[in-house]
């Protein structure tokens, strides 16, 4: 019975390992990089540097204090039980801040909620207490910390470090949207009926204190004008590049790493959970035939 339920969950997790990696690696294969500046709305891949926003501090790692323009950390606690143990997860989190991709077209601004991020920098150290104190300690003195009950992993992004990204493009500003007058004018007209009595002094000519159809009609013809004149006004400011998460569920990947190494990876990640999907598979065929 066990060996059935280890065939099955090989399968199972193995075909998703195969599945959602293969996934990812069409993506990025069949996803053409994208300057920031030419880029089309939607789904788009984007290659540059990281720069830090100018109106913000960098941020500070939480286990090291380090500089850094994003991070992810991890305490576990060591668990011994019976002849083998294992470490259990404490806390985990990550930092949830705009970051700025910048090529030789200009910048982008990059929500990573959601993103599945990969950076080159990464440490991991153990120690005996559950929040370390200082950096991360380094050779003889690293070894010397007496009881390692406790295992730090963080990992970040700094400034001026490549980064590679996938997902959703969208642009404001910058004459790149175009306007619908209908749906601006109705949201005009909708805007200035929440104050009808400033509708009435501005359109009630007759002061009857109603709107009649011809009044009606001026409303809507100077909504239209107000919106025309609000995408102007819109379109004059620079244009504002920004990078989320797709709502279609494409992958929305972040990586230190170039095109080239993630799609290696996601390449052997693939291969594994195919061979994994078939080693259960041989286990089940293997129950059944006993």
């Amino acid at each position: 019975m066990l060996l059935s339920a280890a065939g099955v969950a090989m399968c199972l997790i193995g075909g998703w390992l195969w599945s959602s990696r293969w996934s990812k690696l069409r993506h990025l294969l069949d996803t053409p990089t994208s300057r920031i500046r030419s880029a089309a709305q939607g789904y788009v891949e984007l290659a540059g540097v990281l720069r830090g926003l100018p109106e913000m501090p960098p941020l500070l790692a939480p286990l090291t204090a380090t500089p850094c323009l994003w991070w992810r950390y991890r305490i576990e606690e060591y668990c011994s039980g019976g002849k083998r143990g294992s470490w259990r997860i404490l806390e985990q989190g990550s930092s949830e801040g705009l970051l700025r991709l910048f090529d030789a077209t200009g910048d982008c601004l990059i929500d990573p909620r959601g993103a599945e991020v990969l950076p080159a920098r990464r440490d991991r150290w153990t120690g005996n207490q559950r929040h370390p104190r200082s950096a991360r300690p380094a050779g003889v003195l690293a070894w010397l910390t007496g009881h390692r009950q406790y295992r730090y992993t963080e990992e970040r992004l700094h400034a001026d470090e490549p980064l590679y990204a996938i997902g959703d493009f969208r642009t404001t500003g910058g004459g790149r949207q175009g306007l619908d007058l209908l749906v601006a004018q109705g949201q005009v007209v909708r805007e200035w009926k929440e104050d009808y009595a400033g509708l009435l002094q501005r359109f009630d000519n007759n002061r009857d204190g109603q709107l009649d159809q011809a009044e009606w009609s001026r409303v809507r013809l100077a909504a239209g004008l107000e919106a025309q004149q609000r995408h102007r006004l819109a379109s004059d400011r620079q244009a504002l590049h920004q990078l989320v998460r797709p709502e279609e569920g494409l992958p929305f990947v972040l990586s230190s790493h170039g095109e080239e190494v993630l799609a290696r990876r996601f390449r052997w990640q693939a291969a594994g959970g195919a061979a994994l999907c078939l080693l259960g598979a041989v286990v089940l065929a293997a129950r059944m035939v006993g």
